[in-house]
């Protein structure tokens, strides 16, 4: 319970900093919120206003007090740019849909080929399927993720019909619709991870084949499939959580690339957005949510590492 309640206290810790630099930083940062409202032309005095009215006239400390408040109560402010005066928490619920599911798929995607691969890649080290695979995961590492997709939208989407080119449907008008949308990108996605993950998975088996416990089940007869995968894959899977666990943190973290090529209303491509139109309500509060979803699965991995690997129990 400890070890949780310290990992507890560290995420919260880690979030209120986040959110001071977050709201410090932006205001170094050159530009004004009045002038993107009213436009370069505008009066001087009605700058004033506008700024009066967003609370700009304020101290920062004011200021800042002011929107963690309105974050305890689940209100980010209101946004300078994206359907002026719309609600931030609004636009943020509306993105959540589209990354989360999106980072899932891709993840699962990546570790149901990693798994198989890397295994297969230790159990024939050195031999032709050990030599492919790994030129798979080095050619996965080296294809740069937006390219390919402008591939995969041209020959999947564009030739073959088999996915939309862009955009996604709200999952409660169309659940299937929306779901077709997301399989194209979670595969380009999942592609990298599933090439880091590989060699992970391989690594760890061959450290696996080589302990005593792997010599004594082919001492007792075991037939080589049974001593893989129940013997070795099942403890190789702890160290390849921990990774598992570190891409599905990018993955939430790092979607806006390919949000942006396959025009998904996604948390990355609003983040991304927010910040080239200097929309500072809107960049705090996806800024603000995103390291919260980026340190709840964090906590999250830390509570099931004991699970996984009853070793880190007597550690603790």
């Amino acid at each position: 319970m400890m070890y949780l309640l310290k990992k507890l206290f560290g995420m919260l810790a880690t979030l209120a900093v986040v959110s001071i630099l977050t709201f410090f930083t932006l205001f170094v940062l050159p530009g004004d919120p009045a002038l993107l409202i009213l436009g370069t032309e505008a009066d001087p005095g009605a700058l004033e206003l506008v700024r009066a009215q967003l609370g700009l006239d304020r101290p920062v400390i004011v200021q800042y007090a002011s929107w963690l408040g309105g974050v305890v109560r689940g209100d980010f402010g209101r946004s300078l740019t994206f359907s002026r005066g719309y609600a931030v928490a609004d636009l943020i619920a509306a993105a959540l849909p589209v990354t989360l599911p999106l980072a899932a798929m891709a993840i699962f995607l990546a570790m149901a080929v990693a798994i198989p691969l890397g295994a297969l890649a230790a159990s024939r080290r050195g031999k032709t399927a050990d030599k492919i695979i790994l030129g798979f995961s080095q050619a996965g590492l080296s294809i740069p993720a937006f390219w390919l997709g402008i591939l995969a939208i041209q020959f999947f989407a564009v030739r073959l019909g088999w996915f939309p080119p862009g955009g996604m449907p709200r999952w409660s008008a169309d659940p299937l619709g929306a779901l077709n949308s997301l399989i194209l990108p979670a595969l380009i996605l999942a592609l990298p991870r599933a090439a880091i993950l590989t060699r992970i998975v391989r690594t760890a088996m061959l450290e696996i084949l080589k302990e005593d416990y792997i010599r004594t089940a082919r001492g007792k007869g075991l037939p080589e499939t049974a001593v893989i995968l129940k013997h070795g894959l099942s403890n190789a899977l702890v160290s390849v959580s921990t990774v598992a666990g570190i891409q599905l943190i990018q993955l939430v973290a790092g979607t806006v690339v390919v949000e942006q090529v396959f025009s998904l209303p996604g948390l990355g491509r609003l983040i991304l957005s927010a910040v080239l139109l200097r929309d500072l309500p809107l960049v705090q509060g996806t800024i603000f949510v995103g390291a919260a979803i980026i340190l709840a699965v964090n906590f999250l991995l830390d509570s099931l590492y004991p699970i996984l690997d009853p070793r880190i129990r007597g550690v603790q």
